[in-house]
């Protein structure tokens, strides 16, 4: 797969891994516009935070629709801006859905999400960046500013697992799993180079890209 075929790339990953300062890195490396997340408008996040169970369902929601409209967007800007790398996987909003709603609350969270799911493009290429419960914990602890500082081990035990599975049987567009732990392309601009190989490469299936097993 050429640089010129990658029309959308999704960069996905738990908190705290880096999903969003690496899409904006490919982003301007393909010249394509960067669409990511917006947590920080979300006016249910901090009652998650301090109560998960009170707060799960309207911030669950709020995403979904967020997204959706993103999504949207993109379809709609085809014309001028050809290329979108996102720091989110529509399909995987259902995972946070399964892992923090109630029965009751998820069946009527799916019945959107199945209203919806069939307007949103599945991407070209997802970049699933995978690490451990221990880099994520220290990544969060230094780099973010909000209650994601103190999110529990076991809610991120859970969380990582839950991506693991997910990504297991995900099946709608190719996959290159990264080994976030020891890759930093920000700073190393050889591991970046060495990605942007490992894109153009997974032209269907699941690759496999450890930068640590390289030599470098």
């Amino acid at each position: 797969m050429s640089e010129a075929t990658l029309d959308y790339v999704v960069v996905e990953g738990p908190i705290g891994v880096g999903k969003s300062l690496l899409a904006e890195q490919i982003a301007e490396r393909l010249g394509a516009t960067p669409l990511l997340e917006r947590s920080q408008e979300n006016p249910f996040l901090e009652r998650f935070y301090r109560n998960p169970r009170d707060g799960a369902f309207p911030t669950q929601l709020f995403f979904l629709m967020q997204r959706a409209e993103m999504l949207g967007h993109m379809r709609q800007s085809d014309l001028f801006e050809p290329r979108h790398v996102t720091d989110f996987l529509f399909a995987k909003d259902r995972l946070f859905a399964e892992l923090n709603l109630d029965a009751n609350e998820f069946n009527l969270y799916d019945r959107v999400w199945q209203t919806l799911a069939p307007s949103v493009p599945a991407p070209d290429l997802v970049i699933y960046l995978q690490a451990s419960v221990e880099f994520l914990q220290a990544k969060l602890k230094r780099y973010a500013k909000g209650p994601e500082r103190t999110l529990e081990p076991e809610y991120l035990e859970r969380l990582t697992s839950a991506y693991v599975d997910f990504f297991h049987h995900y099946n709608d567009s190719p996959v290159l799993i990264v080994n976030a732990e020891g890759f930093a392309p920000l700073d190393n601009a050889e591991h970046f180079e060495m990605l942007v190989t490992e894109m153009q490469r997974a032209r269907t299936g699941r690759h496999f890209f450890n930068p640590g097993m390289n030599g470098i």
